[in-house]
């Protein structure tokens, strides 16, 4: 897997660099080949941990669920801010982690992040602390993570 992620980022980087630029003259040739040989090599050398995901087939389900998650949040939200009918009530909700990966952690932050109405906002001691727009029962929070996201990631990267 290594050996195709070396070939494989730089000639991404390659093909995005000339699809941006619009051009295949000579020197955009040149450039991009260069910036994609040596942006492969230094992003190599930033990422000391090497992840060894399982079950990758997973991740397909939980992209469709996370996309679906994020479509319901949007509408959530602009009802919620442009209803006005009763006041929300943001909070922090502490959700304790089984999930002990870094790359597994980063994605979940990630997930999180992008839904709108959430905000990763810290984890130590294995707890994470999400700030929620609405936060009417903390508990339906601390399910919907642990099940929906957390055990998913945990087949992955554990």
């Amino acid at each position: 897997m290594r050996r195709w992620y070396k070939i494989l980022l730089p000639a991404i980087l390659f093909l995005l660099w000339l699809l941006l630029n619009e051009s295949m003259s000579a020197g955009q040739v040149v450039v991009g080949l260069a910036l994609a040989l040596w942006l492969g090599y230094a992003s190599s050398r930033l990422r000391p941990l090497r992840s060894r995901p399982h079950k990758l087939w997973l991740l397909i389900g939980l992209a469709r669920r996370v996309v679906v998650d994020i479509i319901r949040s949007n509408f959530e939200v602009a009802r919620l801010i442009l209803a006005r009918r009763r006041p929300y009530t943001p909070g922090y909700v502490h959700i304790p982690l089984d999930l002990h990966d870094p790359h597994g952690r980063a994605l979940l932050g990630c997930i999180l992040t992008y839904t709108p109405g959430t905000v990763w906002v810290d984890v130590s001691n294995n707890v994470l602390t999400l700030h929620v727009l609405d936060l009417e029962h903390e508990d339906f929070w601390i399910e919907l993570v642990k099940t929906r996201y957390e055990r998913t990631l945990m087949e992955v990267f554990q």
